[in-house]
């Protein structure tokens, strides 16, 4: 898993790349006057004001756990991450008032060679930049990051959109497909905000792991249970890079408290070795509390 430094710089260099793709972005509108690239250009205001929440909600999220907060500040990331999913739904807004305007207000589209080369180096900066936050925000178990790298990843989808809509208005003449393709595009944020919103909203809703991580903490506990007679009402929740693990562990009633003690320091060690960041509560319970025959 990566370590908290490298987080917290990638939230960082988030901040600075989002800069440079939005003065990009800008600089492309600005010799254009399109309305796809200005729309394109105003999703990523959404972007650096996402990343600058992401970047506080993840020192917040590293805070030791305290009186008040006993489980910590995993959670903090999710708020993140659902303000990012509101944000881009009001961008999109935004750029639909504008495409609207745009229809009945038809123009010609200044300098489009220069223009649309440079929101296509915008796209590629962005489409690097988003793999990087993707796989080290998976690593890390780090809901904003992950949520920015979709986010961006988005952002790259929607450029390509508006560079290949642009390029065809061109060639044809059809002024009107270029506000078009900015409804096309808000259409697409609005979607991607949605997806975004529901799966935050799962985190802080206490969701459970998913099915082939339940599977591996089954396999786990089975494997290093030996002495145990059963183990049952097994329960799991996420909370950003910390996952909680709740279950029953039922032994003979004859065994001692110290080897009862051993088996679930077994179980926690091989859980925390295999899944970093798992917090585990083990409820013992004597034999005629057993579920299974």
């Amino acid at each position: 898993m990566p370590k908290r430094s490298n987080i917290r710089r990638l939230s960082t260099w988030t901040i600075v790349v989002g800069m440079v793709i939005l003065v990009l972005k800008f600089l492309a509108w600005w010799l254009t006057g399109s309305v796809a690239l200005l729309s394109d250009a105003m999703e990523s205001i959404v972007n650096v004001v996402a990343s600058l929440a992401a970047w506080y909600a993840i020192r917040v999220s590293y805070i030791p756990a305290d009186e008040n907060h006993p489980f910590g500040h995993h959670k903090a990331e999710y708020f993140s991450a659902v303000l990012e999913g509101v944000l881009i739904v009001l961008a999109a807004l935004l750029i639909l008032r504008e495409a609207a305007d745009a229809f009945f207000t038809l123009h010609r589209i200044e300098a489009p060679g220069p223009g649309v080369a440079i929101n296509a180096v915008a796209a590629v900066g962005n489409g690097l930049w988003a793999m990087v936050l993707m796989r080290e925000g998976r690593k890390a178990r780090s809901p904003a990051l992950v949520a920015d790298g979709r986010h961006l990843w988005a952002d790259v989808v929607t450029s390509a959109g508006v560079i290949a809509g642009l390029l065809f208005a061109l060639a044809t003449g059809w002024l009107w497909l270029d506000p078009l393709m900015a409804v096309i595009v808000a259409v697409n944020i609005i979607w991607h905000g949605w997806k975004m919103l529901s799966s935050s909203v799962q985190g802080l809703m206490d969701v459970a792991v998913d099915p082939a991580d339940l599977a591996e903490i089954e396999r786990l506990i089975a494997e290093n249970s030996q002495g145990a007679l059963e183990f049952h009402d097994l329960k799991t929740r996420e909370a950003g890079r910390a996952r909680f693990i709740e279950f029953h562990l039922v032994v003979p009633s004859e065994m001692t408290v110290e080897r009862s003690h051993d088996i679930c320091d077994r179980i926690e060690h091989a859980l925390g070795r295999e899944m970093p960041g798992t917090r585990v509560v083990i409820h013992v319970e004597p034999a005629h509390k057993a579920k299974h025959a």
